[in-house]
């Protein structure tokens, strides 16, 4: 089985969209969050899908869920305090509807819409390769770090270095046990799944994905998606 556990609990405060999550914020009358799930809605590896989501909008997404027809989805669950916690509800979901240890989890941010099928698929195949999978793009800009105040610390070599991107897939058992040390630990402040992961020992294995796979959280991020789904769109329209 292959899940994708949606996770779509922020409240957009960068995108200074009003009482509007970003998730919920429109293009062409469907929302970023809709744009997301259908790529997995679409994928014919995805097997499920389970959506973490503010409590208060659970209501909306359901209704938003029947009218672009999404299947997939088999589980609402409400977020929790942090990211950290709002994964491990989606988990929680995850282990009840599909108990089997070898169950992929492909761990993507709802305000990530760009994300192609390819990518899932090659994300898909590391898992069953090694163990788990992180999806990482090329560092294009210079990259420093150790910034005393305003001075430039170490400047790295950008070709030595990637950004980790989503979606970030591992075998069920594996993060889930993870989420489960951490919380008997009291280490509620990791970044992501990754970091969670290598912390607790995991070696990590990465795929290539396409740089334009941004995560929207400003409005600028939204004026980028909305250029690169109408071009995506005109040349399907033109032949381009």
């Amino acid at each position: 089985m292959n899940v994708a556990l949606i996770f779509a609990g922020g409240t957009g405060q960068r995108m200074n969209s009003g009482t509007t999550p970003k998730q919920f914020l429109e293009l062409h009358g469907k929302p970023i969050l809709i744009y997301t799930l259908e790529h997995f809605q679409d994928h014919e590896d995805i097997d499920g899908i389970v959506v973490v989501c503010l409590e208060s909008w659970n209501d909306r997404l359901r209704k938003l869920i029947k009218k672009f027809d999404i299947s997939k989805v088999k589980a609402i669950v409400p977020g929790g305090a942090s990211g950290q916690e709002s994964i491990f509800n989606g988990l929680e979901a995850i282990h009840e509807l599909y108990p089997q240890e070898d169950t992929v989890v492909l761990v993507h941010d709802g305000v990530r819409p760009l994300i192609e099928a390819e990518t899932i698929t090659d994300a898909i195949a590391c898992v069953r390769k090694n163990g788990n999978a992180i999806t990482v793009t090329p560092a294009i800009e210079t990259i420093t770090i150790d910034n005393q105040g305003d001075c430039v610390g170490t400047i790295v070599n950008r070709s030595r270095c990637k950004m980790a991107r989503a979606p970030q897939c591992f075998l069920m058992k594996d993060l889930y046990a993870a989420h489960l040390k951490a919380r008997e630990e009291g280490n509620t402040d990791f970044i992501d799944s990754a970091s969670m992961m290598q912390h607790y020992g995991h070696v990590l294995y990465c795929v290539d994905g396409p740089a334009f796979n941004i995560k929207i959280t400003t409005p600028t991020d939204f004026y980028i998606f909305r250029a690169i789904a109408d071009a995506k769109e005109d040349s399907q329209i033109f032949g381009l």
